[in-house]
């Protein structure tokens, strides 16, 4: 049997931003559903995060969700187990108040799982691990210690992953108690990696700046082979380019409607040129345009940028490169922090 495994869905993202919602559903009507049907996928499997806000839900956010997912599922008579993550639960130190519970109940295909669990899915038992807080670890990690399941599904925050594509989390739990299964998937983290036996397996669209050039999707999981297999979500909501003197006439603009797009100034010599692709840009809907203008950097210095590298990556190797007495894995460090609020922002 297939099953589908979606995350990190965050319904009610950037305060409830229709052009977000609308880009989301983009995603549902021409991936997501349609890839249901064609695999006659009669189970899905919520990994957690399912809404974005842990203290509240806009009821236009609600309203979206349910008419344009949850009410889809149940007239196609799909089962959905929906794992409690860190922004579907209340409080910090439980997950007995929860936002799918709170919110789902009318029905009766969604099943949430707050607490540690095990299912059976066409004679594959699967260990369930929600949110893992101070009143739920102790026993959680009894029940993991105690399982025979060859495969876990939950929402884990553990040491040693990329949160996203940038940053890699130093804190979190010890990965050490999932050693024993086969298997491990988890959602929490939007950035899809693996190490060993555990799957980080990403969320299915772009949200903030630091997703930007990052696989993003869901996967098709085979309970006889216990195979996963990625369906990749082709719609991008954040764009970087490059203006190097580029004529406007070459630049085909038109995937830029209703999108977030940073414009990097590398070379500007002809304003005339540079205001007709602005214009350009701006006739073809864009939604949000940055504009990146800085000529302060002396190209003729011995430190050269190579094109295929990104912020973190130049400033890190300026520092590398740098003759001085700072502590550069402090300043690193710090960058990296400032580096990912900004990216958080339009």
């Amino acid at each position: 049997m297939t099953v589908a495994i979606i995350t990190d869905q965050h319904f009610g993202a950037r305060k409830n931003s229709k052009l977000f919602h609308d880009y989301f559903l983009k995603f549902y009507n021409e991936i997501f559903f349609p890839k249901l049907v064609e695999e006659n996928i009669k189970i899905v499997i919520d990994m957690g995060d399912t809404f974005d806000n842990r203290t509240g839900i806009n009821y236009s956010a609600l309203a979206w969700a349910k008419d344009n997912y949850y009410d889809r599922l149940r007239d196609m008579g799909i089962k959905v187990y929906t794992i409690v993550g860190n922004h579907t639960a209340y409080y910090k130190n439980t997950n007995s108040i929860n936002a799918v519970d709170l919110l789902l109940r009318e029905y009766d295909n969604v099943e949430v799982v707050s607490e540690y669990r095990e299912i059976n899915i066409e004679g594959l038992k699967i260990a369930f691990v929600p949110w893992i807080n101070s009143e739920n670890q102790e026993s959680t990690y009894s029940s993991l210690k105690k399982s025979k399941c060859p495969i876990v599904m939950g929402h884990l925050e553990l040491q040693g992953f990329y949160a996203n594509k940038m940053h890699l989390m130093e804190h979190g739990h010890d990965r050490h108690p999932y050693n024993k299964f086969e298997k491990v998937y988890s959602g929490h983290y939007h950035h899809r990696s693996e190490e060993d036996n555990i799957h980080y397996l990403g969320n299915p669209y772009e949200i903030y700046w630091n997703d930007l050039e990052d696989v993003r999707g869901f996967h098709l999981f085979d309970t006889k082979t216990k195979e996963h297999t990625p369906v990749d979500n082709p719609f991008k909501m954040f764009y970087r380019l490059y203006y190097d003197d580029n004529p406007a006439a070459l630049l085909d603009s038109s995937e830029y409607k209703d999108k977030i797009v940073k414009l990097i100034v590398r070379k500007k010599t002809k304003p005339k040129e540079f205001e007709k692709y602005i214009d350009k840009l701006m006739d073809s809907g864009v939604f949000d345009l940055k504009v990146v203008e800085n000529f302060a950097f002396n190209e003729s210095e011995d430190f050269n940028i190579e094109q295929s590298e990104d912020t973190l990556s130049i400033l890190s190797r300026y520092l590398d490169e740098s003759e001085t007495d700072i502590d550069k894995v402090a300043v690193k460090k710090i960058i990296k922090n400032i580096y990912q609020e900004a990216c958080e922002v339009v």
